[in-house]
């Protein structure tokens, strides 16, 4: 099945399943704290074993002990879809392992 935008009714309902993360624009986007810049690296490179899993890649962004992520998707005009939200998903599952608030 292709993937649609979602309507707005239907991304806010969402992102209130997922604490942290809110609209900016036409991306969801969440930022996390993490203990150190180590683990902060580590932290980024299971987001992107994910991405590539997903064959879904959000810009992502490493400070020193902070990763933000921004998700939209470019197929279908740069809108919110499902695999944004199962991106962030999936982000959030691992994101305690690595100690991120």
């Amino acid at each position: 099945m292709p993937l649609e935008p979602l309507p707005q009714k239907e991304i806010e309902d969402r992102l209130a399943e997922l604490p942290g993360w809110s609209l900016h624009g036409d991306r969801i986007a969440r930022s996390y704290r993490l203990g150190s810049h180590f683990a902060a690296t580590a932290m980024v490179v299971h987001i992107a074993q994910v991405q590539e899993e997903l064959d879904h890649h959000s810009d992502l962004t490493l400070g020193y002990n902070t990763v933000s992520l921004t998700v939209n998707t470019h197929s279908v005009g740069g809108a919110v879809t499902d695999l944004d939200f199962e991106l962030a998903r999936r982000v959030e599952a691992l994101a305690p392992g690595h100690g991120a608030s």
